[in-house]
């Protein structure tokens, strides 16, 4: 079980590959934002932003990010091109953001990495999660960062357990994965490449590559109209 089996690091992160090795458990990743983050030398001016958008600590927005008329971005943090911002975005600080990104309305980022072509559009939240190229969260998915008991979260996969060593650890999706409107990913979901979870979805553990997860409604007889 490595990161290349969810995900390749794109070239618009270059920049911070040493940080995030192809080999390393996927988790290991998550681990490494905030070293890739302080490794980053913020050195350029910040484009004009709207009057509305908060911007704390260090920051790096590449000029052609699209900036909302109000947003709350707290470092450190590092938005890559052509992504789009939209109103009432919170990014606050150890978020890494690829290009052509869609970080939308409502949303919160905390402690995550985004690959490029991620879309989050309508309020959900993403904390301590790795996102891989083009994963696709529906209105409203939460990934939720933290156990009921608070303690480390445990991997569970071909019979072996893994210590993360992480109290906060969200979820994991490989490129192209896809979480329908309102599903809550719990705490260690792993989502392999191009799986999928239903609208209305709570899931919890892993999905391999390319496989479907969904509640099975319950049917319902409907009474004859005579």
């Amino acid at each position: 079980m490595n990161a290349a089996e969810y995900f390749t690091l794109p070239p618009s992160l270059v920049v911070f590959a040493s940080h995030f090795e192809a080999d390393a458990l996927p988790w290991e990743w998550i681990k490494q934002i905030a070293p890739a983050l302080q490794s980053y030398r913020f050195e350029e001016e910040l484009p004009t932003v709207p009057s509305g958008v908060s911007i704390e600590g260090h920051v790096y927005i590449h000029p052609t990010v699209k900036l909302p008329s109000y947003a709350t971005i707290i470092g450190p943090a590092w938005i890559g091109p052509h992504t789009e911002i939209r109103p009432g975005a919170y990014i606050r600080g150890n978020v890494i953001i690829g290009a052509d990104c869609v970080i939308g309305n409502a949303c919160e980022f905390k402690n995550c990495l985004l690959m490029d072509r991620v879309q989050v559009p309508h309020f959900s939240y993403v904390g301590d999660s790795i996102l891989g190229n083009e994963a696709h969260l529906g209105a409203g998915v939460i990934c939720s960062n933290l156990r009921l008991d608070q303690q480390e979260q445990i991997v569970y996969h071909e019979e072996m357990f893994y210590e993360t060593g992480l109290q906060k650890f969200g979820a994991i999706l490989g490129d192209g994965a896809e979480v329908g409107c309102n599903a809550v990913l719990m705490p260690g979901t792993i989502l392999g490449r191009r799986a999928l979870v239903a609208p209305l979805t709570p899931f919890g553990g892993q999905l391999e590559e390319g496989t479907f997860a969904h509640v099975r409604p319950a049917l319902k007889r409907v009474p004859r109209r005579d």
